[in-house]
């Protein structure tokens, strides 16, 4: 999906404002996924910001410590693509969001996930965790998750079919029953999208397609961070369960790469992305 290689189209929409990215990339082999993990990390860490891993193996620098199964596999919903409902490219999936726990100086990276509805549940141990959600008995299962993404928003060219959408009334209800801060996903595509989004309760927005297929991927980047920026409030913080919250300001747009979404998260509590939309990649959840 992507117009460029994807570690390029995720360094411009990170430099237009992406500060989380989730990466899926699930076909390649694990010591693959592993070296872009590494890279976009350091892609991400220049900036401020964070790589969530569709898990539950979380690519660190070890040997994953479980056995890869059916729940690995994401399933129609897995995640935001923290982001943008057109569907996520293969890849990673971007949030904005600043650190709040320097994690490195204890000698590893941040661990980062995005897991599918389906599980595992409860979700492993790590110092973020997302979930895709689409319904309210979703949203009943969760117990230890820092943030859902809730999905398709809006019909989708990435995933012609899925839904029926939820429409900005629809995530309004769902994010009203939503324990922990909610970023919308699906077909969020323009800034009046973003906004409705955001007026709609979403702590952030998940982008695929528009920054995917952009010719100019950090402008698209950009715009859609503007538009949040233009009717955001100060965010919470996006975590259920964290002692103390660091906080940040803004939410910005994640970059999506080949299989992967961008999200866009408010500045507060766990690690989080800064100002703005964020972007799937394919395998949108």
């Amino acid at each position: 999906m992507a117009r460029g290689a994807l570690v390029d189209v995720v360094a411009a929409a990170v430099d237009g404002g992406v500060r989380w990215v989730v990466l899926r990339e699930k076909d390649l082999p694990r010591a693959d996924r592993l070296a872009l993990a590494t890279e976009l990390r350091q892609i991400l860490a220049e900036a401020g910001g964070t790589l969530i891993v569709a898990g539950p193996d979380p690519l660190t620098d070890t040997d994953p410590l479980y056995d890869p199964g059916p729940l690995d596999d994401p399933g129609p919903l897995d995640a935001p693509g923290p982001l943008d409902g057109a569907g996520p490219p293969d890849g990673a999936d971007t949030a904005d969001g600043g650190p709040v726990t320097d994690v490195a100086s204890a000698g590893r990276s941040r661990v980062a996930l995005h897991l599918p509805a389906a599980g595992p549940y409860p979700p492993p141990s790590a110092d973020l965790v997302g979930r895709s959600c689409h319904d309210e008995a979703e949203l009943r299962r969760l117990t230890t998750e820092d943030y859902v993404t809730l999905s398709p928003v809006f019909p989708t060219r990435t995933k012609p079919g899925y839904g029926p959408p939820l429409q900005p009334e629809g995530l309004a209800e769902l994010i009203r029953l939503s324990p922990v801060p909610a970023l919308a996903l699906g077909g969020v595509e323009t800034p009046s999208q973003v906004r409705a989004c955001v007026e709609a309760g979403a702590a952030g927005v998940a982008v695929l397609g528009a920054i995917m297929r952009a010719p100019d991927p950090r402008q698209a980047a950009t715009t859609l961070t503007r538009a949040f920026e233009e009717v955001a409030t100060p965010p919470k913080p996006l975590t259920r369960h964290s002692p103390t919250a660091t906080t940040t300001t803004g939410l910005r747009p994640t970059v999506p790469t080949q299989g992967s979404s961008l999200t866009a998260r408010s500045g507060h509590g766990r690690p989080q992305p800064s100002t703005a939309p964020t972007t799937p990649t394919k395998g949108e959840t």
